[in-house]
């Protein structure tokens, strides 16, 4: 499509297998929004408005699988109206399993977009994700829930971003799945979209989820996808408590086998210089006083007495993330 990636500090190398590929979604540009890769299904009935949303960076793909299973098999919400976005699109089609690192955004981070007045700032640079943030921020204003399906670098546990509200942890609790909670206040580089606007207000009664469904190309993201679309999908109500009953079990999950971590500590990086001290993996935990890494002349410990290491990064490049540090909290 001659889409340019334009972001040199994504070019770095992939060691993982790519057992996923994205979708065809070209069949979804023209939808009933206005907005192209945006479509809503509207039951008739009354019921919330549910969103859920994928590919806010291109180069995850189980969010794409799960949506594009759902419009295959012609499913329809019962009441409400759900909407299935495709956010990062030109990312997301200038995917290449040779080199699927590069395709994570074109010119920035599409999840960073999203503290108030970001949007609105006449003066920022008009990158291709602030343009298509522009277009599809009143689809998720207009949302009472959304379910925004990610991956992560690297081997990791499923997790369920709750955010930074008791409203969140408690609709990751509600939804019946047995998956470990992270309540956390995002990154200092900028807010999530899963943040935005009363999603992350504690008097309303919007509520988002994010979850991280694995290994950005690993087989089973795409079954925790689905499993967490399904689930969510039953709770708001928009699907019957029958709907994808052939895939998953009904069990009931207490909400005691369900694990709550907080981030304690965002470790963001300074200098040009960060080194982890090991090739850390998600969810790797360490006792207080560890040495997790260095930057620059910086060494950074473990806080907590046992510290749980939340999505060590691979991208170590000055405002980024390195790694967040959460501790249990049952």
């Amino acid at each position: 499509r001659g889409i340019k990636m334009n972001d040199p500090r994504l070019n770095y190398a992939n060691e993982y297998p790519v057992e996923i590929l994205p979708p065809d979604i070209s069949g979804y540009k023209k939808t009933n929004t206005g907005v192209d890769y945006i479509l809503t299904l509207d039951s008739g009935f009354p019921g919330p408005h549910v969103l859920v949303t994928a590919v806010v960076h291109g180069n995850e793909p189980c969010g794409a699988i799960a949506i594009d299973w759902y419009l295959k098999n012609n499913f329809r919400p019962k009441k409400g109206k759900l909407t299935l976005g495709f956010m990062n699109i030109e990312a997301y089609l200038a995917f290449d399993p040779e080199n699927p690192n590069r395709t994570r955004w074109v010119d920035e981070d599409f999840n960073r977009l999203w503290a108030p007045g970001v949007l609105e700032d006449k003066n920022r640079n008009k990158t291709y994700e602030f343009f298509r943030a522009n277009e599809v921020k009143h689809i998720i204003s207009d949302a009472n829930f959304l379910l925004d399906i990610h991956s992560m670098q690297k081997p990791c546990v499923p997790l369920m971003m709750a955010g930074m509200l008791d409203k969140g942890i408690t609709l990751a609790k509600n939804l019946n799945y047995e998956i470990k909670i992270i309540t956390d206040s995002g990154h200092k580089e900028g807010m999530r979209m899963r943040d935005y606007g009363d999603f992350s207000n504690p008097e309303s009664k919007k509520n988002a989820l994010l979850v991280e469904c694995g290994q950005h190309w690993e087989k089973s993201s795409e079954d925790v996808a689905i499993e967490t679309l399904i689930k969510f999908l039953r709770h708001t109500g928009v699907m019957d408590n029958n709907f994808g009953e052939d895939i998953i079990s009904n069990e009931i999950v207490s909400s005691n086998q369900i694990e709550v971590f907080k981030v304690g500590e965002i470790v963001t990086i300074k200098t040009n210089n960060f080194k982890f001290e090991k090739n850390w993996q998600g969810f790797d935990k360490l006792t207080k006083g560890s040495v997790i890494g260095k930057d620059g002349d910086e060494i950074i410990y473990a806080p907590f007495e046992e510290t749980i290491l939340i999505m060590p990064t691979k991208r170590l490049f000055p405002g980024k993330t390195a790694v967040r540090l959460a501790y249990n909290v049952d």
